[in-house]
């Protein structure tokens, strides 16, 4: 059973195709698990809106912004996304306070879009 879908905004998108091979991997093989689990294993709530998908590889936590820093959108009904919104490679336990500013400025980019739609 999946929880939630997970999108990627063009940010998420350019971030992770400048990664090596197994990293990718690795980033799509936990973004599988949290889609399953809903754990805080895997994702892990910063504050208000904004989530952090989590994947340690090669003993660095590597955040693309739905893995890395991602938001909800349950505006419809028939699924529950995770839009990840940007990525970048976390160096200490807590994540920049720019990181989660960008992040919500893509949230609120996101909405605005899909309302205009």
């Amino acid at each position: 059973m999946r929880y939630f879908e997970t999108r990627f905004l063009e940010e998420a998108d350019e971030f992770i195709s400048g990664l090596d091979l197994k990293t990718t991997k690795k980033i799509f093989y936990n973004i599988d698990l949290a889609e399953q689990a809903n754990d805080q294993k895997h994702l892990k709530k910063l504050q208000n809106d904004i989530w952090e998908f989590r994947a340690k590889f090669a003993g660095l936590q590597i955040i693309p912004k739905a893995f890395g820093i991602a938001f909800w959108d349950k505006t419809d009904n028939k699924e529950t996304l995770v839009v990840a919104t940007h990525g970048f490679i976390k160096k200490l336990d807590k994540v920049p306070a720019n990181e989660i500013d960008r992040a919500v400025r893509l949230r609120e980019k996101y909405f605005n879009n899909k309302q205009k739609k």
